[in-house]
């Protein structure tokens, strides 16, 4: 679900960048009542972890779309609601920046799409509400679900909105909207299964690691979490490394619907002001654009053909490890500057 700058209006952009930053901030306000040594290795691994698993796009049957996990309920439900929406931030940020995945106008609204809802408005009231005490894993269970579905409707919601206050008229309002929440719906389910499954496997392993995100306090000193750690940072290297190859070729939830209201996957992209400029920024910062290799020459796509699957190419391995390791870093960065601050 990731924006492109040629879906917004500067205003409604700029608008977006200061909520998300605003959100950010007091994020790390927050964060730093409760933040320790232990925390900064989970979230970067966590974010790694998310990092790769978005690349993996998955087919919903039947529509010719495809979709990913936000991980921002995964995030939230291990980390807190404050370590997620910092942790989710960062991963969009390092996709827009390196990957050229999403705009940079746009990242104002992606930050807010996949991260405010998850984190601030389904975590605690829908999630904290069913899952109840943490003890009964069949209420996570479902919690899990129920909370990532209604996450992604409003995501996906506010995607519609977003062109409607930019003055998209290309894509009518219930047109859109009419596309956008099922297509959605379907992806969010498989979310809500996937998410389900780690955070059972956390409870089973190290349930510790929830009550402390859920009661938002450190974790005791006595307890270990190398190998939650372990699983996670080999899982990510797996997922992004290799699992990548095999990421559904069709468009994701977004692009189709788009497609299927204009006819094609993506709107014209403005020639003037600033959206042209971060883009030449972007084009500058992404080393590994659609994470893979940049091409020596550019090649147009063939009409008709369909891409090669499974995508085995070593460009896609790199981006998936690199990536991982590079929002990895920048966490650990943003958690080690907070706790200094405390300090």
């Amino acid at each position: 679900m990731h924006m492109a700058d040629a879906l917004l209006s500067p205003a409604v952009g700029a608008t977006m960048w200061a909520g998300s930053m605003a959100a950010i901030g007091y994020s790390c306000k927050k964060l730093k009542e409760n933040i320790d040594n232990k925390t900064i290795p989970l979230m970067g691994i966590m974010g790694a972890f998310i990092f790769a698993a978005q690349m993996i796009n998955f087919t919903i049957p039947g529509t010719g779309s495809s979709g990913h996990i936000g991980g921002g309920m995964i995030l939230t439900v291990i980390l807190g609601p404050y370590a997620a929406f910092l942790a989710i931030a960062s991963v969009l940020m390092v996709q827009a920046l390196f990957f050229a995945d999403g705009g940079l106008l746009a990242l104002g609204c992606n930050i807010w799409n996949m991260g405010i809802f998850p984190c601030f408005i389904a975590y605690p009231l829908i999630y904290k509400l069913i899952a109840g005490d943490g003890k009964n894993a069949r209420r996570i269970s479902i919690a899990a679900i129920v909370s990532v579905l209604i996450a992604l409707q409003l995501g996906a919601f506010s995607v519609v909105l977003e062109t409607l206050l930019s003055g998209k008229s290309e894509l009518p309002f219930g047109t859109f909207v009419l596309l956008m929440q099922p297509i959605h719906l379907a992806i969010g389910l498989v979310e809500g299964i996937i998410t389900a499954g780690i955070i059972s496997y956390v409870k089973k392993v190290r349930p510790e690691i929830l009550q402390a995100s859920n009661t938002l306090r450190p974790l005791d000193a006595g307890i270990s979490i190398k190998n939650v750690l372990v699983v996670l940072v080999i899982l990510a290297v797996i997922t992004g490394g290799a699992l990548s190859w095999f990421a559904s070729t069709h468009p994701d939830g977004l692009e189709w619907s788009i497609e299927k209201v204009t006819g094609k996957g993506e709107l014209e992209e403005a020639t003037q002001g600033i959206a042209p400029a971060l883009k030449d920024i972007q084009e500058k910062t992404a080393f590994l654009p659609d994470y893979g290799f940049k091409p020596a020459v550019k090649e147009e796509p063939k009409e008709n053909e369909a891409p090669a699957w499974p995508g085995i190419e070593a460009g896609t391995s790199v981006a998936g490890i690199v990536g991982g390791a590079i929002v990895l870093m920048f966490i650990l960065f943003i958690g080690f500057g907070i706790r200094l601050f405390k300090k």
